[in-house]
């Protein structure tokens, strides 16, 4: 083989080896980029919590709706919460049924009163989320979806703000 014979071979196994490991990261990153059918990544999730009840706890409607928890739709649209629950460690269970708009929240009381899109009711009147408690959200299908923890020798998910 002639030299600038080898010299052309070697210049097109060298740019044919630099377009394979152009084409191998993406292929190999783990991502499909739409191809495949990998869940997308939840968009609800669990917001602020406020599992004191400002005030005296004296059981009163008022005091039991001045604990909630925030449940927010981070994606863009809408997701249908019907089946949906949230529950506490004594597995308290609230079963939402609504449909929540993309980029909005709906903060869920413990009392008694008037369901908006805003506000949701669990119509209860006693007392559910403790100073040492675990709030989880679960989709229709039961799975796991977000949960936070707050309190002594809690170790869980948290991302929300406590004060």
């Amino acid at each position: 083989m002639s030299r600038s014979a080898r010299r052309i071979t070697a210049a097109v196994l060298a740019s044919g080896a630099l377009v394979a490991a152009a084409a191998l990261p993406a292929a190999a990153d783990g991502h499909d980029h739409g191809r495949g059918h990998h869940a997308p990544r939840p968009t609800v999730v669990l917001g602020k919590i406020q599992y004191d009840s400002p005030g005296r706890d004296n059981g009163s409607n008022r005091s039991l709706n001045g604990e909630w928890v925030t449940v927010t739709n981070t994606g863009r649209h809408a997701v249908n919460l019907r089946g949906w629950t949230l529950s506490d460690e004594s597995h308290r269970t609230y079963e939402f049924d609504l449909r929540l708009p993309g980029r909005s929240s709906v903060r869920v009381h413990t009392g008694v009163g008037r369901d908006t899109r805003h506000d949701v009711y669990q119509d209860r009147r006693h007392y559910v989320w403790d100073d040492s408690d675990t709030a989880t959200l679960r989709d229709a299908r039961g799975h796991k979806v977000d949960s936070e923890s707050w309190g002594r020798h809690h170790h869980g998910h948290h991302h929300g703000h406590r004060r």
